[in-house]
């Protein structure tokens, strides 16, 4: 699996207004602004990510994936 492709399968999966994956391979780092994530926490939000990887987390195909999940909104204040 390539940076790319795990970005476009999370893209595929929300609508994502940014997305940005990088890693070596097995670890994942990836930054994602939606907003699917309006009025969630932050545990329902890398839910929703995990599950447009579906089978890929279990199969261990996507070993490791820490992500910074933001709203619209987040995104804008924490750019300011």
């Amino acid at each position: 699996m390539t940076a790319e492709q795990l970005q476009s399968l999370i893209a595929a999966g929300l609508p994502c207004e940014t997305c940005h994956v990088e890693g070596d391979g097995r670890h994942w780092y990836a930054t994602i602004v939606s907003t699917a994530f309006e009025g969630l926490r932050p545990i329902a939000r890398h839910q929703k990510v995990y599950a447009t990887l579906g089978s890929r987390m279990k199969t261990d195909e996507v070993h490791a994936l820490s992500m910074k999940t933001f709203t619209p909104a987040e995104w804008a204040a924490q750019a300011a």
